[in-house]
């Protein structure tokens, strides 16, 4: 029996979704046959471990990945659960996504003192988020909110709505239905107001691309939907060379129709203080090609000007 061990950053819901996993590989991987067991390794990055600094001054990318990934590459690990929304566009040589489950709430949420929506919230209110993209889409819908920046684990964010004077603080929606925290959720943010980040709600399960025993018990988990969209919204991300530290969204569906199934895909690109704002929404049938069509347009509106600027 082959023992595999499992990668993660040490977060309470790093942990929770990593155990969903193990649990659904363990059932999956029985049905088949096959004679594996789990061991979990947890693993400090450097988004960890500086709590201080806004991402975006963090800077670099796979702040949440880089050392679990390099945990992989020597071997300490067999496999990784990420995230998709922290994983960067580009892999290292040699790892690649051995699956993408089925994706749950992409959207972005509210918790709000006494429960209130964001349309109900004071003029002027405090809104804890240290996501330019956000702070970008919430501006624009609500010129008048204090943004400002907040970090640590989502337990640790919702301890801060309290103590340290925010009206409302944003999350994302997946991270609390895996904690099995949803009734704290005050607002669910319409992707129309607030585009997510790029496979927002995913996980990214992440392993040596030679290792096909690994690959093979992986594969049982993957979901052919969840896929094709999230591969959609990260060619996007690609080719606008951008991460979690920049102010980009993009969120892909998919239609089945008679020819096959059909991808649309709505990427963003905002200014930090929403004064500007690219939005484009196109279809396609081939999801890289349709991210990158996606992304083009929004260059030729201006995206890479507003990039630079973020960046410088």
């Amino acid at each position: 029996m082959r023992t595999i061990v499992v990668g993660t950053r040490q977060s309470a819901l790093a942990l929770t979704q990593t155990g969903q996993v193990i649990r659904q590989l363990e059932e999956l991987s029985a049905a088949k046959g096959l004679q594996v067991r789990f061991e979990i390794k947890k693993i400090v990055t450097k988004g960890d471990r500086i709590l201080d600094v806004t991402l975006s001054k963090v800077g670099g990318k796979g702040l949440f990945v880089k050392e679990i990934e390099q945990a992989l590459l020597d071997g300490d690990i067999d496999m990784a659960v990420h995230s998709m929304k922290d994983m960067p566009w580009e892999l290292p040589d040699g790892l690649m996504n051995g699956a993408i489950p089925k994706r749950v709430d992409p959207r972005d949420c509210l918790i709000t003192k006494g429960g209130i929506k964001l349309a109900e919230l004071p003029q002027g209110a405090r809104v804890g988020t240290s996501s330019l993209r956000r702070a970008s889409q919430l501006k624009l819908y609500r010129p008048d909110l204090q943004i400002e920046p907040i970090r640590g684990n989502i337990d640790s964010r919702i301890k801060k709505l309290e103590t340290e004077g925010f009206d409302a603080i944003v999350l994302a929606a997946a991270g609390l239905h895996r904690m099995g925290w949803e009734d704290r959720i005050s607002d669910y943010l319409p992707v129309t107001v607030c585009l997510p980040a790029v496979g927002q709600g995913s996980l990214g399960i992440e392993c040596r691309a030679d290792d096909l025993p690994m690959l093979e018990v992986l594969s049982l988990l993957n979901d052919p939907m969840t896929e094709l969209t999230v591969k959609a919204e990260r060619a996007f991300l690609g080719e606008l060379n951008g991460g979690c530290q920049i102010p980009i969204g993009a969120y892909a569906v998919l239609t089945e129709t008679d020819e096959g199934p059909v991808v649309e895909l709505t990427g963003f690109v905002g200014s930090p203080e929403g004064t500007e704002h690219i939005k484009v929404t196109l279809r396609g049938t081939d999801p890289v090609a349709l991210g990158l069509e996606v992304a083009a347009s929004c260059v030729s509106k201006g995206a890479d000007r507003i990039l630079s600027q973020v960046r410088g």
